[in-house]
């Protein structure tokens, strides 16, 4: 059993940042493969970024690419998301979720946190 709890959520105007973070309770954290995914209102819960076990390898959605940065620190049982040069259409409610493997699907993944929300002002 793994509980995932995300902070670092906020209002950012248009061209800011944030750090979200993402504080795991449970065993084994480093086995886990960890993302955070997101969801505007009315729309699908989607992928954004999700990092290995090791941390030695990452994977981003098109729509972040060269502004979003995840990383973990399993000593701390912790996965930060770095938001750089935030857009409106990326305010959502970020979730960070646990899995086994690389998902591109929320289904795929089997711990959830509560979500902390992003709105970015334009």
């Amino acid at each position: 059993q793994v509980q995932l709890v995300e902070s670092g959520g906020g209002l950012v105007q248009a061209g800011g940042s944030l750090r979200l973070s993402c504080a795991a309770s449970g065993r084994s954290f480093s086995n886990y493969f960890m993302a955070w995914l997101r969801q505007a209102p009315g729309m699908e819960r989607e992928f954004v970024q999700g990092i290995s076990g090791s941390g030695d390898r990452t994977y981003y959605a098109d729509s972040v690419k060269g502004r979003f940065t995840i990383s973990r620190d399993n000593a701390k049982n912790t996965v930060y998301l770095e938001m750089n040069s935030l857009k409106p259409e990326d305010a959502a409610v970020y979730y960070c979720a646990a899995g086994p493997d690389l998902g591109r699907i929320p289904r795929q993944y089997t711990y959830w946190g509560q979500g902390t929300q992003v709105t970015v002002s334009s």
